[in-house]
């Protein structure tokens, strides 16, 4: 049976693989450089693979799926009429996004492209609630709103425990990057709307935990709850992952909870034991 919308997204986003099947979910490959061999991220390489090669000292670089290989997919999934809607990662990450509008215009299927202007599980959120707004009968423009309204609820800020892929990416100088590694520097960066910025910085794992609190204690005075939380990492520590989760939601067994290893994206941008706190509000929250 054919279906009136369908839904392709890319290989950041963190899903499980029950979440995939059971939503029908299309996922288009990001592309994986590691130690000069090429990869296609999920086929040939997995996470844990990529992890162990950042802690050889090989830093992954990630590039976007090719023109080609979306209009191919549009192309397939179009063949029974149906139309397609493609939420994919943050313009500000990747030029995912722009090949994916160039492929719409070259595909005869009806494609809408979405920047979610996230990555991770904060796409996965857009991502799951576009699958149920089609099974509900919604239409293209519902389900656009709908995810710009996830998006606004999401936030998304990631604990550096090592600025060595930072620097390796030229967001900062590697003097800047060597004083703070013998300072033992750690910062946290947010996603925001069309930049990447670094929006906390401390000496030893004790600031990271303090950052932390202050999201906590965000959400408690805007009366504005977390309702999902996820917390993906680059082979955190376990007891760094208990007090995170313990912070910002306790033992409540009625909030949805992931912490799985993120993906080559984000791994290239943060390095080892790198955490990921993604969030979804209740409302939107203001940012730091």
């Amino acid at each position: 049976m054919s279906q009136a919308i369908k839904i392709v997204t890319d290989s950041s986003v963190l899903l499980t693989p029950n979440e995939i099947k059971e939503n029908s979910l299309t996922i288009v490959p990001l592309s994986v450089e590691v130690g000069g061999k090429n990869y296609v991220d999920g086929e040939n390489i997995t996470r844990a693979e990529l992890v162990e090669a950042l802690k050889n000292g090989q830093i992954p670089k990630t590039s976007q799926p090719a023109l080609g290989q979306f209009v191919d997919t549009f192309d397939k999934l179009g063949a029974d009429g149906s139309e397609v809607i493609a939420i994919l990662l943050s313009d500000v990450l990747s030029g995912t996004f722009d090949t994916a509008q160039k492929a719409a215009e070259m595909t005869d299927t009806k494609v809408t492209v979405i920047n979610s202007k996230s990555t991770d599980r904060g796409l996965a959120f857009q991502v799951l609630a576009a699958a149920q707004d089609v099974r509900d009968g919604k239409n293209i423009a519902e389900i656009k709103e709908h995810c710009a309204e996830i998006y606004s609820r999401t936030s998304i800020e990631v604990l550096i425990d090592s600025l060595d892929c930072i620097v390796a990416g030229g967001r900062i100088s590697k003097m800047t990057g060597l004083i703070a590694k013998l300072a033992n520097i750690k910062v946290v960066v947010e996603l925001h709307d069309k930049t990447l910025d670094v929006v906390s910085k401390g000496r030893s794992s004790k600031s990271l935990i303090r950052f932390v609190e202050k999201i906590a204690d965000l959400h408690k005075s805007e009366n504005n709850p977390i309702q999902a939380l996820a917390l993906p990492n680059v082979a955190a520590d376990q007891s760094m992952l208990d007090k995170v989760k313990q912070i910002l939601i306790g033992d409540r067994p009625d909030t949805p909870f992931i912490a799985d290893l993120t993906s080559p994206i984000i791994i290239t941008h943060t390095g080892l034991k790198a955490i990921g706190v993604i969030t979804l509000a209740s409302k939107p929250r203001e940012q730091f």
